[in-house]
C-alpha cells in the first residue's frame, strides 16, 4: 500500500535555489478544482524574484542538540524530519526541506534527544514537527514511544499537514500508537488554510484521530489570494469546530525568501481577525499572532477593539522588533 501511495506523488525540481515542487496525487486532483489550493502548492514566478530571511525565526540559534529547538522555558520543538508529503510554497523552513538527503533523525539522535529531556525536568511539553513527522510514520511511532517513557513530559504535540496533503498515507498503526499513550495528553495540530482542504478523506482522518484519543487543534496562515477574507476564514474555522478541531493559531505569514508574495496588508489582517473575534464562537476563533521575525516567539496582535496598532512589537525577551 505504501509503495502505491508513493507512486502517486510526483516531484519536479525547480531551478536552484528555489524550493522543489512536490505535490501529492490527492492535492493535484483538488488543485484542478480549486485555484486556492493550486496557489498553495504550485510554484509561481514570484518566488524567484523575492528576497527575505532564510531562517526568519532564528531557530538554528536555539538548537541545543541536533533536531531540538529550545526557545520557550517549558516546551521544546523537535524537527524530526525534513520530509513532507507535499511542499507548501509559503514554508518557513524552506532551508531545511530543500535538504533531501538524511531527511529524518536517526534512532540514535532521537535517543539523544530523550536523554537531554530526561535531564531537563522543567520541560513538560514536546512539539514534534519538521518537515512533517507523519511523512515518516514508522519513525514517528518509534519516537513518540520513546517520549512517552519520560516522566516529566506531560504533553506530546504532533504538528502535521498529512491529513490535508495526503490522507491515504496514514496507516492504522499510527492511530493505534496514539491510543496506547495513557500518561500524556496527545495533541495533534493540523495545518489548514482553506475550506477546500476539508475533503471527505481528510475529515475521516480527523475522526479516527479523535477516536484514538488525540485532542485536535488547527493552525492557519494568512495568505494573499488564498484566505485573506473574513468569509473564507469564517467558513474554515466554523467547519473545523463542527468536526471537533479547535482553531488554535492564525499567523501572519513569515517573511521567508521566496514566499513574500503571500504577505497580506497588516491592517487588512487585523480587521479580519477583529471581525472573526466579534462574530465567531470563542471555541472557533484562533489567536492572531506574529511569530516575531528575528525574535523570541509568537506575540499576540492587539485587535481593533484597542484602536490603532503600530507595525512593531516587543518580544518575550523585551526586544523591540519592526515587521513587514
Amino acid at each position: 500500500m505504501k509503495n502505491e501511495i508513493e507512486d502517486k506523488i510526483e516531484r519536479e525540481e525547480s531551478e536552484p535555489p528555489g524550493l522543489a515542487v512536490k505535490v501529492s496525487g490527492h492535492l493535484r486532483k483538488l488543485a484542478k478544482k480549486s485555484k486556492e489550493i493550486e496557489r498553495e502548492f504550485f510554484k509561481s514566478e514570484d518566488e524567484d524574484l523575492e528576497d527575505g530571511y532564510t531562517d526568519p525565526l532564528i531557530e538554528d540559534e536555539y538548537e541545543k542538540v541536533p533536531g531540538l529547538i529550545w526557545k520557550y522555558p517549558k516546551r521544546v520543538l523537535i524537527l524530526m524530519t525534513k520530509k513532507c508529503a507535499s511542499y507548501c510554497r509559503f514554508c518557513t523552513r524552506r532551508r531545511r526541506v530543500e535538504e533531501i538527503k538524511n531527511s529524518c533523525l536517526a534512532k540514535k539522535q532521537m535517543e539523544d534527544i530523550c536523554k537531554f529531556l530526561e535531564t531537563k525536568s522543567e520541560i513538560s511539553e514536546v512539539v514534534v514537527s519538521g518537515g512533517d513527522p507523519l511523512a515518516e510514520e514508522k519513525e514517528l511511532i518509534y519516537f513518540i514511544n520513546q517520549l512517552k517513557k519520560i516522566k516529566s513530559i506531560k504533553i506530546i504535540r504532533i504538528h502535521t499537514r498529512v491529513p490535508v496533503s495526503n490522507p491515504d498515507q496514514i496507516s492504522q498503526k499510527f492511530y493505534e500508537s496514539i491510543a496506547k499513550i495513557k500518561k500524556q495528553a496527545v495533541y495533534v495540530s493540523v495545518h489548514f488554510e482553506h475550506p477546500d482542504e476539508l475533503t471527505k478523506k481528510t475529515i475521516e482522518v480527523i475522526r479516527k484521530l479523535r477516536q484514538a484519543g488525540a485532542i485536535m487543534l488547527s493552525q492557519s496562515v494568512f495568505l494573499k489570494g488564498i484566505n485573506d477574507s473574513f468569509e473564507i476564514l469564517e467558513e474554515l474555522f466554523t467547519k473545523l469546530t463542527f468536526i471537533g478541531v479547535r482553531p488554535y493559531y492564525l499567523y501572519r505569514c513569515d517573511p521567508v525568501a521566496g514566499a513574500k508574495h503571500f504577505l497580506v496588508d497588516f491592517e487588512k489582517e487585523r480587521q479580519i481577525a477583529t471581525r472573526l473575534k466579534a462574530e465567531l464562537s470563542g471555541i472557533a476563533c484562533p489567536t492572531y499572532v506574529i511569530d516575531a521575525p528575528r525574535g523570541s516567539g509568537k506575540v499576540p496582535v492587539a485587535l481593533g477593539f484597542w484602536g490603532k496598532c503600530a507595525k512593531k512589537l516587543i518580544d518575550f525577551e523585551g526586544k523591540t522588533i519592526e515587521f513587514e
